[in-house]
């Protein structure tokens, strides 16, 4: 006959029980703040692809009842998008959102025009997605914050008036700027 003998846990087996329970619980939350950043992302660039896209696509004249003239000798339209917001808010993907709220910087190819000197529209606006899309550009002038308030919910004011936050996408509009004018 074999007789186990059971030893109570020390404390230091217990602290390291704790220890790597505690490890575990944080690389587990840690893995799933890493995924939602990577899916929240993955919406933003889906979103800005599609919203840049429907933008450029958009005539001179279009432009020009959102607000925007170009002129006479507008070429083509290229755009840098900054999605600071969607509705709903917690979609996780581009076919859950029914609005995007976005910075937006628009320039005209035309008849020497170069980057630095192009004609160019830019702000906040709100574009819904559907069948068809549809942008909403707040008109300039006297009174144009609260046309921005109008058009773009009260929880992303802040970020409607802030700044374009994303340098890269200008930068890559300029590129395909460079590259149109060619």
């Amino acid at each position: 006959m074999v007789t186990e003998v059971h030893r109570p846990a020390t404390r230091r087996t217990r602290t390291v029980v704790v220890t790597a329970v505690a490890l575990a619980v944080l690389a587990g939350a840690a893995l799933a703040v890493q995924l939602n950043l990577a899916g929240r992302q993955e919406l933003r660039a889906g979103l800005t692809a599609r919203v840049t896209a429907l933008l450029e696509r958009a005539s001179p004249a279009e432009h020009h009842e959102h607000g925007h003239e170009f002129g006479p000798d507008a070429g083509r339209v290229v755009c840098a998008v900054d999605v600071f917001g969607t509705d709903p808010a917690d979609a996780g993907t581009v076919a859950e959102v029914t609005w995007v709220y976005a910075h937006h910087m628009c320039a005209i190819t035309g008849p020497g025009a170069g980057w630095s000197v192009s004609v160019r529209a830019s702000g906040p606006i709100a574009v819904r997605l559907g069948t068809p899309d549809r942008v909403r550009v707040p008109q300039s002038g006297a009174g144009y914050p609260e046309r921005v308030r109008e058009i773009i919910p009260e929880r992303y004011h802040d970020e409607a008036f802030g700044e374009f936050g994303d340098e890269e996408a200008i930068e890559v509009a300029r590129e395909r700027f460079v590259q149109a004018t060619r």
